[in-house]
């Protein structure tokens, strides 16, 4: 067994490190940058990316795998693309139609109270979903719940402190998030779509792996900044700095048999 798990890890660093180039940061960015104006392009790229990530982890091939906070499909096509038996899961209407008609498999429900029977998924994965989440350890221990055993959990996030933290309020979140709220409000005459306090929380990269340390459930297989090039991942065992420098936390679990 330990023979087995050496394999797997070597390989799936291997692969991480091919994957994880500065090259692949930098289309990352790029994509970022145009998030408002060409959301299609940002998200495809980003649900492409992720996939890719995630089969660094475990198969997808003939795995089912529920996305919670799957939105209005993007992440569909690329779980399906890699042979993924795909579920999406999204609390918002608007989210679920944002592209037209809701895509097949896509569930209206919380991610907090998942409507999915214990131990019944391969792959539960979200991505940038936990933030907007008032309680997201109820929502990671739900996410952990649905797998199976021997699965994979996987969540990313972008923490509080961060560049983005804040979104479209950034960067003036560092000063608090109500004030980057009222100017926000002031600047353009309405609320932000991430309302801090309702739609946003301050949630650290600490207060997620304190959780995943703790958890009886699964181990950790990794945590490292999601966008970075493989030799920046150190960052996230600095604390305070991977508070700021990480941008999007991901950490894989492996839910115990």
């Amino acid at each position: 067994m330990s023979e087995t798990r050496t394999r797997i890890d070597s390989a799936s660093s291997s692969a991480s490190r091919s994957n994880a180039t500065l090259g692949r940061s930098v289309r990352l960015f790029r994509a970022f940058l145009v998030e408002q104006t060409d959301p299609d392009h940002f998200y495809q790229t980003l649900a492409e990316d992720s996939v890719r990530q995630i089969a660094e982890y475990t198969p997808l091939d003939g795995r089912t795998a529920l996305d919670v906070g799957g939105g209005p499909g993007y992440f569909s096509d690329a779980f399906t693309a890699k042979g993924a038996h795909y579920v999406g899961l999204d609390p918002d209407v608007g989210e679920l139609s944002a592209r037209g008609a809701p895509q097949p498999g896509m569930i209206r429900a919380s991610g907090t109270e998942l409507p999915v029977q214990t131990g019944s998924v391969d792959i539960c994965y979200s991505s940038n979903v936990l933030e907007h989440v008032a309680n997201p350890h109820a929502m990671l221990d739900e996410m952990t719940r649905v797998t199976k055993p021997g699965g994979t959990v996987v969540v990313s996030f972008t923490p509080w402190y961060s560049p983005w933290g804040g979104h479209e309020t950034a960067p003036w979140h560092f000063l608090g998030g109500e004030f980057a709220r009222r100017r926000y409000v002031k600047r353009v005459g309405h609320e932000p779509k991430n309302r801090f306090g309702h739609s946003l929380f301050p949630l650290t990269v600490s207060a997620v792996l304190k959780w995943a340390k703790r958890c009886d459930e699964a181990q950790i297989v990794k945590a490292l900044p999601r966008y970075h090039p493989w030799w920046a991942q150190w960052i996230v065992h600095v604390p305070l700095l991977r508070e700021f420098a990480s941008w999007n936390l991901l950490v894989v679990l492996r839910k115990n048999h």
